[in-house]
């Protein structure tokens, strides 16, 4: 009975969570130049996805709608996308020690 009480009230306040934290213009604008910085970050590595580049442009549009959790939520995803590549960028740089030619 417990277990059910907490379960009922973890979902009670995840139920109302996305309304106590909807996304305001100002972090909007915060994760955008956050993806941005990443995204440049990408660029200096030579490794920049195309993908991060229209995740950002999404992002942006989703800001100048007024959409500003979707634009937090892309801008998020185009960070994700930036710091993929720079990961890989960076594994690169030594995988090719491991080829073996035969």
């Amino acid at each position: 009975m417990r277990k059910l009480i907490q379960l009922a009230v973890i979902l009670s306040v995840a139920a109302f969570a996305p309304a106590a934290f909807a996304a305001s213009a100002d972090d909007s604008n915060a994760a955008i130049a956050k993806a941005e910085a990443a995204n440049k970050q990408a660029g200096a590595v030579k490794n920049q996805w195309t993908t991060t580049g229209q995740a950002l442009a999404a992002a942006k549009k989703a800001a100048e709608a007024g959409k500003f959790d979707d634009a937090v939520k892309l801008a998020q995803h185009a960070e994700d996308l930036a710091n993929a590549s720079i990961a890989q960028a960076k594994e690169q740089e030594t995988a090719w020690t491991q080829a073996v030619i035969r």
